[in-house]
């Protein structure tokens, strides 16, 4: 191991205090290339005091300065692009090709948008709703905002947790995965550039870090993108001190496909949707619930899709993804599809490919039943499943019928029954005839056990201000 990623705490980088570190892994061959700093309570301690020093400031910064910083880091975050790709796709194995083309330009308009929503923030106008007493409403900064990220999308997932506690006048103390801590520790590098000291900390470490970060006395705000369990754990220890809490946790997306559907395009779009990033996403396209006059011809479209998917090392460019992020992950996902019940069917993939890294074959599982594991429980792998629906109350009830509401798409050609299921679908995101394009505009977020709180857009932005009613006797 030649490379050390370190904490980055008020301004620079420091190693955990009790020099412990942690082995991280390029799973595109299993091998260790780094070690990552082992935060312990010292390390917590540190970042919260350097935030909420620097949020006696920073809270008090305009509008316009916050939204200045945010545009330089984008600016400097789109010129160190390839420093960041090169570094992400060692730290998950992600495809060089696809990095480049699919999360630079997003997370950098990502950041911008935030630059700009900074300024625009809105409550209701200032008037006598009273007699005699003018009432205004201030809308402020929540404070020190403690944020874990996945390892699933290191650098984006970073974006959307600091930038929009950031324009709020936040400051932040950010706890990347324990295996792709990478990354995030550059952006806060390139992000000190324009912010005082203390506004944006990173620290690495693992799951008793978070636990130190969440039961912290300093954070008045804890947001998580990560497991249903983990969400449940955070929501719990933070309810001691009764902090806010922002949960974007798990998912799984139905995928309807009524008979009418162009079938040609729903099985390319589902593919990409279900096999990009090796299918570790909380809203791919993984559940595909298809109409009985279509099904077996879906399954087989479905199946030549994966035959034509290539999955590999990320500077292969003919790859859609690359391997699935740690040997616990593999070992889940193989296991779901080892377990598949009798009445299944694996018409494509369902092994391991090779026996360096942690690569899997793009999968199609089909005749699955509702109350089957794999339907039931998030698989976050490159594993399509597939069922049979007999009309559109059994493909709402189907689609619904988990425990998760982040995402879902609809796919026909008849405007009316894509507008009634967008209605009965309980998932915070309905796509129709298309599945996962997501824009800073608009939220992404979910119900349920999806958890709580919303990501991108302006509705992001309020989940970190609190508001306050001010009220002043004109007499």
């Amino acid at each position: 191991m030649t490379r050390v990623i370190q904490n980055f705490v008020n301004g620079a980088h420091a190693d955990a205090a009790d020099g412990r570190t942690t082995e991280v892994v390029n799973p595109s061959t299993g091998e260790t290339y780094a070690a990552a700093a082992l935060s312990g309570p010292a390390d917590v301690d540190a970042a919260m005091a350097a935030a909420a020093t620097a949020f006696e400031s920073w809270r008090d910064s305009t509008p316009s300065e916050r939204s200045l910083a945010l545009h330089r880091i984008a600016d400097a975050v789109e010129a160190r692009a390839d420093e960041l790709i090169a570094l992400e796709s060692e730290n998950t194995g992600k495809p060089l090709a696809l990095t480049e083309s699919e999360e630079i330009p997003p997370m950098v308009d990502q950041i911008r948008f935030f630059a700009g929503a900074a300024r625009v923030l809105e409550g209701l106008s200032a008037g006598e709703y009273m007699k005699g007493m003018t009432s205004m409403i201030r809308r402020e900064p929540v404070g020190v905002v403690a944020q874990v990220a996945p390892w699933n999308y290191p650098m984006m997932m970073a974006v959307w947790k600091f930038a929009p506690a950031i324009a709020a006048g936040n400051t932040v103390v950010l706890k990347p995965s324990d295996t792709t801590p990478a990354t995030t520790s550059l952006l806060a590098e390139i992000a000190a550039e324009f912010l005082p000291p203390g506004v944006f900390n990173v620290i690495c470490g693992d799951r008793d870090t978070g636990r130190a970060m969440v039961t912290h006395d300093v954070p008045a705000m804890v947001s998580i993108t990560g497991s249903v369990r983990a969400g449940m754990e955070v929501a719990k220890a933070a309810a001691d001190s009764l902090k806010r809490v922002h949960l974007e946790l798990g998912g799984k997306a139905p995928v309807v496909v009524f008979d009418d559907a162009d079938l040609a395009a729903a099985a390319e779009g589902i593919a990409v949707a279900g096999y990009f990033n090796a299918g570790q996403d909380c809203t791919a396209a993984t559940r595909v619930i298809a109409g009985p006059a279509v099904y077996g011809d879906f399954v087989d479209a479905l199946t030549e899709q994966a035959k034509g998917t290539r999955t590999g090392v990320p500077d292969d460019p003919d790859v859609l993804y690359g391997p699935v992020n740690n040997p616990n992950q593999l070992e889940r996902v193989t296991g779901f599809v080892d377990r598949a019940p009798d009445h299944a069917k694996v018409t494509a993939g369902g092994h391991r490919q090779g026996d360096v890294g942690f690569f899997y074959e793009p999968t199609v599982v089909a005749d699955l039943r509702q109350d089957d594991e794999m339907i039931q429980n998030e698989i976050f792998g490159p594993v399509i499943t597939v069922q049979r629906f007999s009309d559109e109350d059994e493909a709402v009830a189907w689609a619904n019928g988990v425990e998760y509401g982040l995402a879902s798409s609809v796919w026909t050609q008849n405007h009316g029954r894509a507008m009634r299921m967008a209605k009965r679908l309980d998932f915070g995101c309905v796509w129709i005839n298309t599945h996962i394009p997501l824009v800073a505009e608009m939220p992404h977020g979910g119900f349920k056990r999806s958890g709580y709180g919303k990501d991108l857009s302006m509705y992001a932005l309020e989940d970190y201000t609190r508001i306050k009613h001010v009220m002043s006797n004109l007499d």
